[in-house]
C-alpha cells in the first residue's frame, strides 16, 4: 500500500556537499514526524534529524549548523541537505516517516530502504 523511495548519495571528499531525499506514495492520508537516521559500521543506527508537522526540527548534535532537514508535505517527500561533509559522517542513511493511511485511524511508521554516503578524500 506505501512506498518509500530514497534518492542521493554517494561517494564525496570532506568538505563537500550532498542532498538525500525520500518520498512516501501509496494511499496516505497525511505524515506527521518525517526524519532521517544513520548507521555506521558496527554501529547502531543514531537519529540524525528529524521534522514534525508543526514545524519543529530536531538535530543531533554533531550535524547541527551543517545538515539542513526539510520537507515538501504535498509529495510526501522529505530532504536532508548536507554541508561540510566530514569522514565520520560516512554511513547507511535511512528515512523514517510516519503516516497515516486512508481509512484508518493510527500513524503507522516506514522506512525508506537506506542509502550509502561515503566521506573520504
Amino acid at each position: 500500500q506505501v512506498q518509500v523511495v530514497q534518492s542521493g548519495g554517494g561517494l564525496v571528499q570532506p568538505g563537500g556537499s550532498l542532498t538525500l531525499s525520500c518520498a512516501a506514495s501509496g494511499n496516505i492520508f497525511s505524515c506527521r514526524t518525517m526524519g532521517w537516521y544513520r548507521q555506521a559500521a558496527g554501529k547502531q543506527r543514531e537519529l540524525v534529524a528529524s521534522s514534525t508537522n508543526f514545524g519543529s526540527t530536531n538535530y543531533t548534535s554533531s550535524v547541527k549548523g551543517r545538515f539542513t532537514i526539510s520537507r515538501d508535505d504535498a509529495k510526501r517527500t522529505v530532504y536532508l541537505q548536507m554541508n561540510s561533509l566530514k569522514p565520520e559522517d560516512t554511513g547507511v542513511y535511512y528515512c523514517y516517516i510516519q503516516l497515516l493511511l486512508r481509512g484508518t485511524s493510527r500513524y503507522t511508521g516506514v522506512w525508506g530502504q537506506g542509502t550509502q554516503v561515503t566521506v573520504s578524500p
